[in-house]
């Protein structure tokens, strides 16, 4: 029997008792008169004889029962809409739960459907099966009050519910789907989707910026980011039409990027210089793209073969999932995507552990002969915490050199410190990552000047505190990290004169990758976001950035006059001509006129810049 069967039946047992009670008191006179006085059997009352008055009692009696009669209408007409809004809500939850267990799993952050069923507003149930007293007042039931108390029905623990409950198969939790995680730097905070089905779910971003960098390179080149590119211009950065397909267990996964993105992210990969086809080109326009299946084992288990995203450094690809456009380098210098092979296993509803086999360190193919191993472990134990570690190994991921393999860590915490709905200040958190790596082999160590060579490593961290106010209308975000990489493997190399991964990876005459070389850096940023609706972010964002050695776009720019020349592993010569040359001495000579005769970008230790972004999801 169902919960409003229960209600309805309980209300027809009321009703029936309370026509009886009306009944009784005639019956109690008659009764009463039998025992005091003469027998009435042949007292005849005549047609036109006045209706006695009703006594006291009758009349309490008589209002009981009218109110009573009241309610129990009330209470039935509550139940029927109740029951209608129960059979609406299951028609349409069950499906989507269905999807949720396959979908929510997808990616290194936990998605929307998540969200949604960790927020359910039903009622809690007692063990016979139906909601508690607290949960009923809670959604509207009408509690008759006075002297007519209404007790729901007791079940058996032997009966029927106790039946269905030992007969059905429990489903198992979908996995981090029994919580809020629109908080989390890197996750999106949409909680609906307007348009989805069983087969399909739509996603649609949409991203678009404004950059004034108060070094005000003349080219409106800006280098060193993997997020901002040009100033004092409006750029797309990033149109993305796809979604998730799921049908039958069955999973696949496409996002598309035009815009910036399709020309800064392959630029930044070495690997389509290893042989033919033209790589690049084959995957500007494509983000994520991968499909695979779904076992339902544990808490699920998903095998997916493609383009996906990595997380490392723990910010999103996508900027409107972040707590700041510009993030550290400790994320923009690390994996955004890998090519290959991931399983996401679920032991618990809590715990991913999720093994790579990769084409390389954020590539399209191999760099070398060796793949990439790697894997990413995420715990919830709580709602306000989330741990993520990352790793990578065995790959040989600099072009052109044999036998030097590549190792990281990267490791983050994050904390929901405070939540309070109700107040002005709604929300706090803060994030914490730190990444050790090194390379080794061909002339480079890890741990410096040892028998294999100079030191070639990596350490840095980033911390960031946001906080959300009126009801997560607004958001502000306080942070920033520090890098050292000797040997600058891991620094994004400046556009200068076109320069690619491919092109540095044979010389970059102008800045360096040499084993040993010093980089370090460090920055901070302050950011401000308007959300007036869960599909847009309005932001506004201040950034200083420094290194030790000069790196940033100065007034000067990093274009040859004339523009790009086409051979950037060359020296430029004054009149934007290539010098044919990888020395500096042999460019002078080349160019006809000593040091004068070569052109040099103007690179500065130090950058500054506002950016303002539009950043849409559907």
């Amino acid at each position: 029997m169902t919960l409003f069967g229960k209600e309805r039946k309980i209300v027809w047992i009321l009703l029936t008792t309370t026509l009886c009670a009306a009944q009784s008191p005639g019956l109690l006179v008659a009764d009463d008169e039998a025992k005091s006085g003469p027998s009435t059997k042949d007292v005849r009352i005549k047609p036109d004889a006045p209706t006695p008055p009703l006594t006291e009692r009758e009349r309490e009696l008589l209002d009981q029962q009218r109110w009573l009669l009241e309610h129990v209408a009330q209470l039935e007409k509550r139940v029927e809409e109740l029951e209608t809004k129960e059979h609406a809500r299951t028609a349409g939850a069950t499906p989507a739960a269905s999807n949720a267990a396959e979908e929510v799993v997808a990616s290194g952050h936990e998605g929307t459907r998540a969200s949604a069923l960790g927020n359910s507003a039903a009622p809690p149930m007692t063990p016979a099966g139906s909601p508690t007293l607290e949960a009923a007042s809670s959604v509207g039931i009408v509690q008759p009050t006075g002297e007519f108390p209404v007790q729901p029905k007791q079940e058996s623990s032997t009966g029927t519910v106790a039946a269905v409950a030992t007969t059905a198969k429990q489903e198992p939790v979908a996995p981090f789907s029994d919580a809020d995680w629109t908080w989390l730097n890197g996750n999106a905070r949409t909680k609906e989707i307007y348009w989805d089905t069983k087969f399909f779910t739509p996603e649609i971003r949409f991203d678009t910026n404004y950059v004034a960098d108060f070094n005000h390179p003349a080219d409106h080149s800006i280098g060193g980011s993997s997020e901002l590119f040009r100033s004092y211009e409006v750029q797309l950065e990033q149109l993305g039409v796809g979604g998730d397909f799921h049908w039958d267990n069955v999973r696949g996964r496409l996002m598309t990027q035009f815009g910036m993105y399709s020309v800064t992210t392959p630029r930044n990969d070495p690997s389509p210089g290893h042989g033919q086809w033209d790589l690049a080109n084959a995957y500007r326009y494509i983000s994520e793209g991968y499909g695979g299946y779904h076992f339902n084992v544990l808490h699920g288990i998903n095998v997916d073969a493609g383009i996906f995203m990595s997380y490392i450094g723990l910010f999103s690809y996508y900027n409107f999932d972040n707590w700041a456009y510009q993030p550290s380098y400790v994320s923009s210098n690390t994996p955004w995507f890998f090519n290959g092979v991931r399983v996401q296993i679920f032991p618990t509803a809590h715990l991913k552990i999720e093994p790579w086999f990769i084409n390389g360190w954020q590539s399209y193919a191999s760099a070398n002969h060796k793949p990439g191993l790697g894997g990413q472990i995420k715990w919830t134990p709580k709602p306000w915490l989330n741990i993520i570690s990352n790793n990578y190994g065995l790959g040989e991921d600099d072009l052109f050199i044999k036998g030097r393999s590549r190792i990281h860590t990267d490791n983050s915490v994050e904390v929901k410190y405070y939540d309070n709905p109700e107040r002005e200040l709604d929300k706090m958190a803060f994030t914490l990552t730190g990444d050790l790596g090194c390379e080794y082999g061909s002339g480079v160590s890890c741990y410096g000047d040892h028998k294999g060579g100079p030191k070639q490593s990596f350490i840095g961290y980033m911390a960031y505190n946001r906080v959300w106010f009126h009801h997560d209308l607004f958001g502000l975000t306080i942070g920033g990290g520090q890098i050292n990489n000797p040997g600058r493997y891991l620094v994004l190399i400046p556009p200068i004169n076109g320069e690619t991964a491919v092109t540095a990876a044979t010389n970059s005459p102008y800045f360096t990758g040499n084993p040993g070389d010093p980089f370090k850096a460090w920055d901070s940023s302050i950011t401000f976001d308007y959300m007036p609706k869960q599909y847009i972010t309005f932001r506004w964002e201040y950034d200083y950035r420094h290194a030790n050695v000069p790196y940033w776009s100065g007034r000067g720019g990093i274009t040859p006059p004339g523009g790009n020349n086409g051979y950037p592993q060359y020296y430029v010569c004054s009149s934007g001509a290539t010098s044919g040359q990888t020395s500096l001495g042999a460019a002078e000579s080349a160019c006809g006129g000593g040091i004068s005769s070569v052109w040099f970008p103007d690179l500065r230790k130090n950058e500054s810049f506002i950016d303002m972004a539009i950043m849409v999801k559907f």
